[in-house]
């Protein structure tokens, strides 16, 4: 290597911040540009994460204007480890679900839906955790999403829902929504056979909701397809303009959701409409 290149090498190095004497193991061959690119990253992404938590607690600090204390909090809660951050949901859904009987397939659902920072999240994901941290210690609102779920499961139609043959209709719904989301991800057409199968499917299991050992149920005529096939369009402009978030579980599931960066895939009620309504017409 000419005396120039090393010289322009040196104050490349020198750029990226590498210092003089990882410069002259280097130019003395006791290591590599590859092992000193790889510390330097590594160090970088280390300097990246611990930027992005200190922006996120700044953040914090503008939007609520806080507390000496508040602040001390919420630097704690952004370097929180990923087991103290599960101990804390753990205890969160304890609390909510203690005092009553829930069933424990829901509580098993409520507690799987919690947030899981990556590696590196962004500074976004880290604000969102801060804020759900604060509101999931928060023993009033422990106590609110309790009230709130206590009254959803045991009131009006909420034993019906929550009964565990319902509980088994459920859950037995979710493969077959779950295929209505890959068809019509994909582009089938819905009056194409694999419309029609997750058509049949779907009526097959709606018919279901309502049979008993001593009836059979709503019998599958065209006229209840076309009648779901309404109720799925119905579905569809709801969730095109859905409520406000009204309560703090609304808030917890919004807060997950940020955290997790992972929104949830809307279902295809227009698809599935239109599916119904062509299964409902003679094969041709």
């Amino acid at each position: 290597m000419s005396a120039i290149a090393r010289l322009e090498l040196v104050r490349t190095l020198r750029e990226l911040d590498a210092g003089l004497d990882e410069i002259r193991r280097v130019l003395a061959g006791e290591a590599t540009l590859r092992e000193l690119a790889a510390a330097h990253l590594a160090l970088l992404t280390r300097q990246e994460t611990r930027l992005r938590s200190r922006r996120a607690v700044l953040s914090a600090i503008l939007r609520q204007d806080s507390t000496a204390g508040q602040v001390t909090l919420m630097h704690k809660l952004a370097g929180m480890p990923d087991e103290e951050r599960d101990r804390l949901i753990d205890e969160f859904w304890t609390e909510v679900s203690t005092g009553w009987e829930p069933p424990e397939r829901m509580v098993g659902w409520w507690r799987a839906a919690r947030p899981g920072l990556p590696e590196h999240p962004t500074a976004a994901q880290i604000e969102a955790w801060i804020e759900l941290a604060e509101l999931i210690r928060d023993t009033e609102v422990r106590q609110a999403v309790r009230r709130e779920l206590h009254e959803a499961c045991t009131n009006g139609a909420g034993p019906l829902m929550t009964s565990s043959p319902m509980l088994d209709m459920l859950e037995a719904a979710t493969p077959i929504g779950q295929a209505v989301m890959d068809a019509a991800r994909e582009g089938v057409p819905p009056d194409s056979p694999r419309g029609r199968e997750n058509a049949d499917r779907w009526i097959e299991w709606l018919t279901g909701i309502f049979a008993t050992p001593d009836s059979p149920g709503i019998p599958d005529t065209p006229e209840f397809r076309i009648q779901a096939a309404d109720h799925m369009l119905a579905g569809a402009e709801w969730d095109r303009t859905p409520p406000e978030p009204q309560g703090p579980l609304d808030r917890y599931t919004a807060l997950v959701t940020a955290v997790n960066d992972m929104p949830q895939e809307r279902f295809p009620f227009e698809w599935l409409a239109e599916a119904l309504r062509a299964s409902a017409l003679p094969v041709r």
